[in-house]
Parts: C-alpha cells; sequence; structure tokens
C-alpha cells in the first residue's frame, strides 16, 4: 500500500469557538473547514486530519481513524484487518461530519474505535439528515452503526448513533 494515508483525530469539545481559536495555535494553521458545530484541519506535514465537534456526550477524544486516499486502499486495509482475525464493521455510504464516505469501523484491545475511511464529496450535512441529534453519526458506539446508514430513515433511530 504506498497511498498517502492520514492519521485522523476527532475530538468532542465544550465551546467550539474556543477551540478553534486553541487549535489555529497549536497547529499554526486556520482551520480547513468550520460550520457553527464542526471544525476540520488538514495538516499536511503532520499527515494528520483532525475533527473538533461540540458532537457527542463526553469531551475529549471521540474517535481515532486512518483516511485513506481511495476505496481500493480502505479495501486492501480491510482485507489486512480481517485477515489478522479483527472482524469490524462495513459503513458504505456513510453520510456524516459533512462527507459522504465509505468506512470500515474497528476496535482496538483497550475498546478505542478506529475508523478507516476513505471520503468521496463534501456534504452540507452533519448527519444523514438535517435534523441531526445532539449525538451526531460519528460519536462511535461499537456495534450500532448502520450497515447502509444511506438507506435509514430520519426517523430511524438505530441509524447513525
Amino acid at each position: 500500500m504506498n497511498q498517502k494515508r492520514k492519521l485522523h483525530i476527532h475530538m468532542s469539545v465544550e465551546n467550539i469557538e474556543q477551540s478553534i481559536a486553541f487549535y489555529k495555535t497549536q497547529f499554526q494553521a486556520e482551520p480547513t473547514k468550520v460550520k457553527e458545530d464542526y471544525a476540520q484541519w488538514l495538516i499536511d506535514d503532520l499527515s494528520l486530519n483532525f475533527a473538533i465537534s461540540t458532537r457527542g456526550y463526553d469531551k475529549g477524544v471521540n474517535h481515532l481513524g486512518i483516511q485513506y486516499e481511495s476505496d481500493e486502499a480502505l479495501e486492501e486495509a480491510q482485507i489486512l484487518f480481517e485477515k489478522a482475525g479483527i472482524k469490524g464493521k462495513e459503513d458504505k455510504g456513510a453520510v456524516c461530519c459533512y462527507k459522504a464516505s465509505n468506512k470500515y469501523w474497528v476496535e482496538d484491545p483497550t475498546g478505542m474505535i478506529w475508523e478507516n475511511y476513505h471520503s468521496m464529496e463534501d456534504i452540507e450535512v452533519f448527519g444523514i439528515d438535517g435534523k441531526d441529534t445532539a449525538d451526531g453519526c460519528c460519536t462511535p458506539t461499537f456495534g450500532t452503526f448502520s450497515e447502509t446508514p444511506s438507506s435509514c430513515s430520519p426517523d430511524d433511530s438505530g441509524c447513525c448513533s
């Protein structure tokens, strides 16, 4: 696998404005994307995709991940996990964090959730529809992800929560 990957860290924060100010200083860079409840930095010199949002119950690390440059690279990673006996949760066509993505979620031995994903396009909603719940779609609760979130109806309580 010779394609470039980025480490992804998503933090749940209390105050988006204060957090943006802090992380602008921390990364010495303006955010790549800013919404009223979300901000993202794509930091090439660190190979980092760092995101914060006011979504999620607990403040701090929400989840970790690896961003892949293509669906093929993501599929290669999924095959490696499965060959190693690490079964994850496939999440094709996910609508989350203002992106449409294909994902493969796994849980490490300590219970930390890792989001392996390839994003296809920007979208204008945080989650499956414009009426997202407070926790949001990318607040991982392993084992409850929808297999195909794009087919969920907005009133489906099991979708993207």
